[in-house]
């Protein structure tokens, strides 16, 4: 486990449809002798050389995070922008933002926020903020290389305090970083899988990346690798069942997938064999690559194991690297045990 490597996809610039730089952090960590391909879609495919006649294991992570589009200029210098992904307006306020000229230049720029001064703030939706990049004059911008479809994503800094990691992007970063951990750890083992790792795009514009990703890796089982949202700072502490520190997150339901229980069932064997923690979880709202994943063909057992992260779909989230660290032994571990036996069981 590298925590550079999570560094570093926490911090790439990847918003859905713009992840080139996420594609071209994971050739750099794809381990020696993997086959890397990339699809016009900007999936992003690594695997070592097959074995015939052993079924095929999707082992998936979402390459993109939250972000907006310029949807267009006012006269003032202002920017409107639409929404790229699941945003709460207020999450937004007063916070910078980077954004990508035509020309690939980041500009940094504000998420305006009313002074307490000029009167009480009203709640507002993402199509009334603006983002100002300190222009005062809609051609002021046009010269920076703005324009209508430029792409932006939240600017904020990585760091690392003991086992806490802040920073951006974790969903699903984290998940990136994992499989390419989890693709080190099994390299030149003797597997009953044929593996491919994949990390799909535009996963937060409703999992369009994994319908194509998914279509061209024709897996017969699939392992979804996320960073969740944590439930443990607010609602019922009671009803908690992703919370930092506590291990990966296996989802049993979400709005677009009931979890194959016999493949379930046996995450949480492995998990217990080798005293992994693991928190089983009922969502009623959010879905994963996943939903897209267990629909293909005639049906592929899917199970969605996440790293818990406060505050996603932020600037700032909060992840814990012992979770981190038991999702990547968990994956590895339950990689290890399949077989074709085992998945015609599912």
């Amino acid at each position: 486990m590298s925590i550079d490597r999570i560094r570093a996809f926490s911090q790439a610039f990847g918003p859905p449809g713009f992840e080139d730089d996420v594609l071209a952090l994971a050739q750099q960590h794809a381990p020696p002798g993997c086959i890397t391909q990339r699809d016009s879609l900007l999936n992003f495919y690594l695997q070592q050389p097959p074995t015939q006649g052993l079924p095929t294991l999707m082992l998936d992570a979402h390459s993109d995070e939250v972000g907006l589009m310029v949807r267009a200029i006012k006269s003032d210098g202002s920017i409107v922008c639409t929404a790229l992904g699941g945003w709460v307006a207020s999450a937004l306020v007063g916070q910078r933002m980077l954004v990508q000229t035509r020309t690939g230049e980041r500009i940094t720029g504000v998420i305006a926020a009313k002074p307490p001064h000029h009167g009480k703030e009203e709640p507002a939706t993402i199509d009334q903020l603006v983002l100002d990049v300190g222009a005062s004059a809609k051609d002021e911008v046009a010269a920076l290389g703005i324009a209508p479809g430029c792409p932006v994503v939240p600017k904020s800094d990585f760091e690392q305090r003991g086992e806490l990691l802040f920073g951006k992007a974790f969903d699903d970063r984290l998940g990136c970083a994992a499989v390419l951990d989890v693709l080190h750890a099994l390299q030149g083992k003797a597997l009953g899988v044929n593996l491919v790792g994949t990390l799909s795009s535009q996963e937060e514009m409703g999992l369009r990346g994994a319908k194509v990703s998914v279509n061209h890796v024709q897996p017969d089982v699939a392992i979804c690798l996320e960073g969740a949202p944590a439930d443990d700072t607010f609602g019922d502490p009671q009803l908690s069942q992703t919370a930092l520190g506590r291990g990966p997150m296996l989802r049993l339901i979400d709005t677009s997938m009931i979890t194959n229980p016999r493949f379930a069932a046996l995450v949480l064997d492995i998990a217990a064999q080798h005293d992994i923690p693991v928190q089983q979880a009922i969502r009623t709202g959010g879905s994963t690559n996943g939903g897209v994943m267990h629909l293909a063909n005639l049906g592929v057992p899917t199970v969605v194991l996440a790293c818990p992260v406060r505050y996603a779909h932020s600037h700032n989230g909060i992840a814990h690297l012992q979770d981190y660290r038991h999702m990547v032994q968990l994956t590895v571990a339950l990689v290890q045990a399949l077989n074709a036996a085992l998945i015609a069981g599912f």
